[in-house]
């Protein structure tokens, strides 16, 4: 597969769509993925149709192709699924051919406004921040959602992110002011606090701290970081995507050589950073950052492994269901979550490995809202079955399990500070309390 984006067959349209005729063939006679997803439905039908169950699909019409592609969100659980990942000679990278293929087709179509907004997590994320009471009010109420379905194509029964005047990175400046607890350990992190852990869910990054902290780790949280470049990504915005690979590599390889490990909250900005950055920047400062970053719970895993983990736990978490997002499943690192709250005694972890079906922005848009209310539904059953407390690693991921069962699903690290004895409060004061399951009222205003 041609990946390299100086190149001219990269952006030649012929030499995509034979390339796109090739993997759709391969993926026709395969047929591993067919439940993974809205887009492997699609594309059976489409290529069933021109080409019968076991034929060649070069008749293939451009519609029919962008109806498969536009049904990926991009979860990558098909990477580790597929059989013909290299090195096999088949060379099969169904996400990234999606990629190829939306990044040559929005440069002759052009980008949506609506995509624009979405992509711009950081400037979005920086304004509402300004006006946190008023955007949340706005985001739950009926007229003003009818208008955003109306104008922005922003579902009016999709269930939002809050914002909050205090980001985690404003709180961290404060915080970082304390005198710091005595370091006990060698160990150096760099805590890459993700988009959404600043603007929408701070709580997590202060979790992340405190038990960092609490383990004797140096945790080092620069200032202004920005976005992994996801959302660029996604909507084929490649000069903004690149722009912030750049600055993110430069910034995170500097921070290795002087002996930090990155860690992440997010899974799909871990996914990025390991994954994704050294096919679009090749080099060796992005090599480093692949080599050197973990997700959060998985670091945790590898503090244990060696026997650093501090396991004087003073809180009980009880019964918990676990979700693991899709693009932890995908960089292949087993359960790290569920290996770390099975350490709290008295704790009980049921596991459920399967899309919720949210993927950033492509469940918001008023036409597949509902579609991503049907892929989520067995997580939802899942999570409904008895009273445990609800748990994922992505933060998209639990507004999904929120919005589908009424309950807040809390990050592992939460839960792994309240088995600390440390309860991250709203305002940034950590005190000792009970775990409380229900949700109360998780949109502030």
């Amino acid at each position: 597969m041609n990946f390299d984006l100086k190149s001219a067959e990269f952006w030649d349209p012929e030499a995509l769509h034979k390339e796109m005729v090739r993997v759709f063939d391969v993926c026709h006679g395969c047929r591993v993925c067919y439940t993974l997803c809205p887009s492997f439905v699609k594309l059976f039908e489409v290529t069933d149709d021109v080409a019968g169950v076991f034929g060649e699909v070069d008749n293939l019409t451009e519609k029919q192709i962008n109806d498969t592609v536009d049904l990926c969100w991009q979860c990558k659980i098909c990477d580790p699924i597929c059989p013909y990942t290299p090195p096999h000679a088949l060379d099969i990278d169904f996400p990234r051919t999606l990629i190829r293929y939306n990044l040559v087709r929005k440069k002759k179509e052009g980008i949506k406004f609506r995509d624009k907004v979405f992509a711009h997590v950081d400037l979005v994320g920086r304004l509402s921040s300004y006006a946190a009471p008023i955007v949340n009010w706005a985001n739950r109420n009926g007229l003003i959602r009818e208008l955003m379905e109306k104008y922005l194509g922003i579902h009016r029964d999709r269930m939002l992110p809050t914002f909050h005047s205090q980001t985690f990175d404003e709180w961290h400046r404060k915080h970082s002011r304390k005198p710091a607890p005595p370091k006990k350990q060698d160990e150096k992190v760099l805590l890459f606090y993700t988009c959404t852990v600043n603007y929408n869910e701070p709580d997590i990054g202060k979790a992340a701290v405190a038990v960092l902290e609490r383990n004797g780790i140096e945790c080092f949280v620069p200032l202004r970081q920005k976005c992994c470049g996801l959302p660029f990504i996604d909507a084929c915005m490649l000069d903004n995507f690149m722009e912030n690979v750049k600055a993110n590599v430069a910034m995170l390889s500097n921070a290795v050589r002087q002996g930090y490990k990155i860690v992440a909250p997010s899974a799909s900005c871990s996914y990025m950073l390991k994954h994704d950055y050294p096919s679009y920047l090749s080099g060796e400062d992005s090599a480093l950052v692949s080599k050197n970053t973990y997700d959060l719970s998985e670091y945790l895993v590898k503090l244990n492994d060696t026997g650093k983990l501090d396991l004087n736990f003073t809180g009980r978490v009880g019964n918990v269901r676990y979700h693991q997002p899709c693009h932890l499943m995908a960089q292949k690192i087993g359960f790290p979550a569920a290996e770390i709250l099975k350490l709290i005694p008295g704790t009980s972890v049921n596991r459920l490995q399967c899309c919720s079906g949210h993927d950033g922005s492509w469940s918001v848009k008023k036409e597949y809202f509902e579609e991503s209310m049907k892929i989520g539904k067995p997580l939802f059953n899942f999570m409904k079955q008895d009273d445990s407390c609800c748990s994922t690693d992505c933060p998209l991921s639990a507004i999904q399990i929120e919005q589908g069962t009424g309950e807040k699903a809390l990050h592992p690290v939460i839960l792994l500070a309240r088995a600390y004895g440390i309860e991250v409060g709203g305002d940034g004061s950590w005190v000792g309390t009970a775990l409380n399951r229900k949700r109360a009222n998780a949109r502030e205003l």
